[in-house]
């Protein structure tokens, strides 16, 4: 198969879709690798390191779209990628289709078939092409709302870990899975005051095994979720409903009674974001301000962290990429029903339900797709 691997456009996204040791797997499995110049130079590797690794390196992305078979990326395709997928053509990474109607709409139009890194499943439930950059950006978050809490930026001018003699600030993260013990934990590190909220007593009662007194956990109900955030310094966003738009949270008009200066980490914005003032954001400009709560919504948190990111969602993908390479989609989705969960658009039907569901198409079940 030929595999082509673009450079990202996305605002100051630096990932790429596979590292020179991914293109040497693949070239390994009798396959052809087309990069474009560059593509891999925000991860520290150059055009000479994908050659030597066996990929070729073409002058454009349009060759690329043009040319390969699959096409594996890292961020969602922006409008003037989507315009170039075609019919035949298979699509493997990033998508968040429940929040963007223009994408779902050109991937539609493109014929393309898509698999979304975040929909593909495992044997446990889990989501192991997300839970790399979830880690990422839930390490992230903390130190991100450490900045923004700073007086310049906006906050209330406080340290996350305070000094002795004065009180660290609170933290309270919305949600208790990948991206929130990893919140948790680095913001516990950092000398913070934090709770945990969530639904699942199982997964609050392995929160509070791991983690002991350094950090509480909180069952989230109304009462104590407004409670919490209202007395919170920081508040991170860490809820997740698998292909489906985030749930809102917190309402404005609860946004109005948190104190004057504290932030907003909203890593769900991703799926939309769970807060109801929350906006996607870029690095070039992270933050904003609503009635004097500081939001930082960063749409591609992992991109700050090109490398790490890179080389940690590689170790995952590469195991489905080289499947899908050696047996094509539709015989590797047979034998993998956890990849063929990532499946949601075919040939212009949406074929993940909850995606169909929040945008108001038709769904083509998965199995009627392969078949």
């Amino acid at each position: 198969m030929l595999i082509g691997v673009p450079r990202e456009i996305k605002n100051h996204e630096y990932r790429v879709g596979m590292t020179p040791s991914s293109v040497r797997e693949a070239v390994a499995h009798g396959h052809k690798v087309i990069i474009e110049t560059n593509a891999g130079n925000g991860i520290g590797c150059s055009d000479a390191d994908y050659q030597a690794a066996g990929a070729s390196i073409v002058d454009s992305a349009a060759e690329i779209f043009a040319t390969a078979e699959m096409v594996v990326k890292v961020k969602e395709p922006q409008k003037v990628e989507y315009e170039q997928l075609r019919e035949g053509q298979l699509l493997f990474t990033y998508l968040h289709l429940a929040p963007d109607p223009a994408q779902t709409e050109g991937l539609i139009k493109s014929g393309v078939t898509a698999i979304a890194y975040e929909t593909v499943t495992d044997r446990n439930g889990g989501l192991p092409l997300l839970a790399p950059m979830s880690e990422v950006a839930g390490r992230m978050a903390p130190q991100v709302g450490a900045a923004a809490l700073q007086k310049a930026n906006g906050g209330r001018g406080m340290l996350l870990g305070g000094v002795p003699g004065v009180s660290p600030a609170k933290v309270v993260v919305i949600g208790g899975g990948v991206v929130g013990t990893n919140a948790a934990r680095i913001a516990a590190g950092m000398g913070a005051d934090v709770t945990i909220l969530d639904k699942n007593i199982k997964r609050l009662t392995y929160l509070d095994d791991v983690f002991g007194p350094r950090i509480k956990t909180q069952y989230a109900t109304i009462d104590d979720t407004e409670s919490l955030v209202y007395d919170a310094d920081m508040v991170v966003g860490a809820v997740l409903i698998p292909g489906a738009a985030a749930p809102k949270l917190i309402r404005r008009e609860q946004l109005a009674k948190m104190k004057p200066g504290s932030v907003i980490v909203d890593v769900a914005i991703d799926q939309g974001g769970c807060f109801e003032t929350s906006k996607a954001t870029t690095h070039a400009d992270p933050i904003y301000i609503v009635d004097d709560v500081v939001h930082y919504c960063v749409a591609n948190m992992p991109g700050a962290v090109a490398r790490t990111s890179t080389f940690a969602l590689n170790n995952a993908t590469l195991p489905f990429m080289l499947a899908l390479a050696d047996k094509g989609w539709k015989k590797a989705c047979q034998d993998d029903a956890h990849l063929a969960a990532g499946l949601n658009v075919h040939n212009g039907r949406i074929t993940y339900e909850a995606v169909a569901r929040e945008l108001g198409y038709d769904h083509l079940p998965v199995e009627k797709a392969i078949a």
